[in-house]
Order: C-alpha cells, then sequence, then structure tokens
C-alpha cells in the first residue's frame, strides 16, 4: 500500500487585491523526502508556505498536510509540523535553554519531555556551551540553529523552511546543512523555499520552480540541469602554446568549442562521459599535455535563468504579507 503523501498543494491561489501571488499551484511531497521551492523574489514562495503553514488562509484551492485540510483542520496540521522562518524568532531576553522552556510549555509538552529534548537539541546544533546566555548575546548563525532546534522541540514529522541559511557564513550553512540532512535520514520531510542553488542542489530530492505564482518546472535537480542544454567537456592544457592545436582538435567533435587563453582552458558541448571519453582518447595521441579533462553539468543557476530569464538572488521575498495567524 502507497504510503499518503506528506504534504500536498492542491489548486492554491492566492489573491492580493489585483495581483495574484500565487496562481493555481500544485503539488505532492512524499514521506520522508526534500522538495526545494525556487524562485525569483516576489515568485510566490513564501505566500505558498504561509498558507501550507495555516498563516494565510487561501483565495481558493486547499492542501493537506500529514493528511490534514489546511483550510478545515488548521489545528491539527499546526500539531503535525514545524516552521522556520526567514527571520530567527527567539526571545533575545532568554537565555537559549529558556527559549526551549518557554515554547515546550505553550506546546503544553512534559517538563520531564522538555528538559530531556532541550539537552539533545542543544547538543546537536552546538549550542550547549552557549545554552544559559540572553539569545541577543548569539552569533547569526547561533541564532539560526537556535530557532531550528525550537522549531524541532514537539519533533514535528514535516518541517518547512523559509530560506533557512540566509545571512549566514558559508561555515554555518554548511553545518545547518549537515543537521538537515540527519533529519531527513531520520524521517522528517523538509519543504525548503531558497534562492541559494547550491543549497537546492545540495538537499532537494525534488525541486520546483515558481515564477509570478506559477509553477514553471518541476523534477529532480538532475532533470532541471538537462532542461538547461547539454554537459560540457571541459579541457585545461599544461601549455598555452598548444591551444590552437587543441581547438581543432575538439572542433572535430564538437562544432562549438570556447577558448579561455588567459586560463588556457577550452569547452566544448558534450553529450554526455562517452563524449569525453573519445576525446580523452584523442588529446592522450595527440601528446598534447593536459592539466585536467572533465564533465560539466548545466548548473541550477543556469536551470534558473533558463526558465526566467534571470539570475536567482539570495535576498528577502517581498511576496510576504503582514496578515495574522490564521484562526
Amino acid at each position: 500500500m502507497t504510503a499518503a503523501p506528506a504534504v500536498e498543494a492542491i489548486e492554491l491561489v492566492k489573491q492580493f487585491g489585483t495581483n495574484r501571488a500565487v496562481d493555481d499551484v500544485s503539488f505532492v511531497v512524499p514521506a520522508g523526502s526534500v522538495l526545494g521551492l525556487l524562485g525569483p523574489n516576489g515568485a510566490g514562495k513564501t505566500t505558498l508556505v504561509r498558507m501550507l503553514t495555516t498563516l494565510s488562509v487561501p483565495t481558493s484551492g486547499t492542501g493537506r498536510v500529514a493528511g490534514f485540510d489546511i483550510v478545515r483542520q488548521p489545528t491539527d496540521v499546526r500539531r503535525n509540523m514545524g516552521l522556520t522562518g526567514q527571520a530567527a524568532t527567539v526571545d533575545e531576553i532568554l537565555t537559549g535553554r529558556e527559549n526551549l522552556a518557554l515554547i515546550g510549555a505553550l506546546y503544553g509538552l512534559s517538563k520531564k519531555y522538555v528538559r530531556e529534548a532541550t539537552e539533545r537539541l542543544l547538543s546537536r546544533f552546538d549550542l550547549l556551551d552557549a545554552a544559559d546566555r540572553m539569545a541577543k548575546t548569539y552569533s547569526g548563525g547561533m541564532r539560526r540553529r537556535l530557532d531550528l532546534a525550537v522549531s524541532l522541540l514537539a519533533a514535528p514529522p514535516i518541517l518547512f523552511l523559509d530560506e533557512p541559511t540566509t545571512g549566514l557564513d558559508p561555515h554555518s550553512r554548511s553545518g545547518l546543512w549537515q543537521v538537515l540532512r540527519e533529519l531527513v535520514d531520520e524521517g522528517t520531510t523538509l519543504v525548503l523555499t531558497t534562492q541559494y542553488l547550491e543549497e537546492a542542489d545540495q538537499l532537494a530530492d525534488e525541486i520546483i520552480v515558481v515564477d509570478k505564482g506559477k509553477v514553471i518546472a518541476a523534477g529532480t535537480p538532475t532533470q532541471l540541469k538537462d532542461q538547461a542544454g547539454q554537459a560540457s567537456v571541459v579541457v585545461t592544457l599544461t601549455h598555452a602554446d598548444d591551444l590552437d592545436e587543441a581547438a581543432a582538435l575538439m572542433r572535430a567533435h564538437s562544432p562549438e568549442v570556447h577558448v579561455e587563453r588567459g586560463s588556457r582552458r577550452l569547452t566544448a558541448q558534450a553529450g554526455g562521459l562517452a563524449d569525453m571519453t573519445r576525446i580523452a582518447a584523442v588529446f592522450e595521441a595527440s601528446g598534447i599535455e593536459l592539466d585536467d579533462l572533465g564533465l560539466a553539468r548545466p548548473s541550477l543557476d543556469d536551470v534558473f535563468l533558463h526558465l526566467t530569464g534571470r539570475r536567482a538572488e539570495p535576498t528577502a521575498d517581498p511576496d510576504q504579507t503582514t496578515e495574522g495567524v490564521t484562526p
């Protein structure tokens, strides 16, 4: 028997005056998987998350989270999900440990469970040494980790992350990615909005690209990259004097060869590993010395440009609203 999806969006529409921020969006997220929501600024990603987490009522359509309808059963939805927004929402005048205790009390969790879970989560997010300091003394990365720890206190099976690593340095971002991978390994379902394309590539099982409120593409990272064009064979020569001869050899196998003289690099379109192997054999027979030879697939940034006509920018999403929590 097939397991029920963890999250479903069903013909979701959100209208703000004359602006249709989300326009008939549908998708399914299998349990235990990671969905990446990608799109330019103002694409509707945050509005989608707000509807699915019951913070905003759809104009039409609906969704299900853990099998519960987001319009008719919002309380049940909230009991089965956690949310980390774009900005950390910890109480700055409380310590890290006190923030977790406060949320535990609001959830109605037992004090014994909260004490045990607090120690476990503080350890997991490398916050034990700072547990008794006020959160206002934390760095941005520490606040983000505390925010995520708070959202995990009730052990929700489904976690929504709205640009969780915005503003973090590369080291903090990498550490958070590792924690998210561990959560997925333990069975948590993640819905992730991000403008860091590497983040989606690293974490997502499937990616949905949203632009102007509509889904314009969906698939695995590899499938989306294939839409942006063929892979390329990239050759870096040892000696710049060999560039012209090397270019001629590559043009015999690919009509489009790009030469970068300053870096001694040649790039040619290729169908895959077979073309790379063939070109490697040609160079080996020619005696031309190579520093490197490899196959480069289009990046998710190329996909973004191909689908939307513009690059992704890691800045805040203006599609947020000031609506209150749905009763």
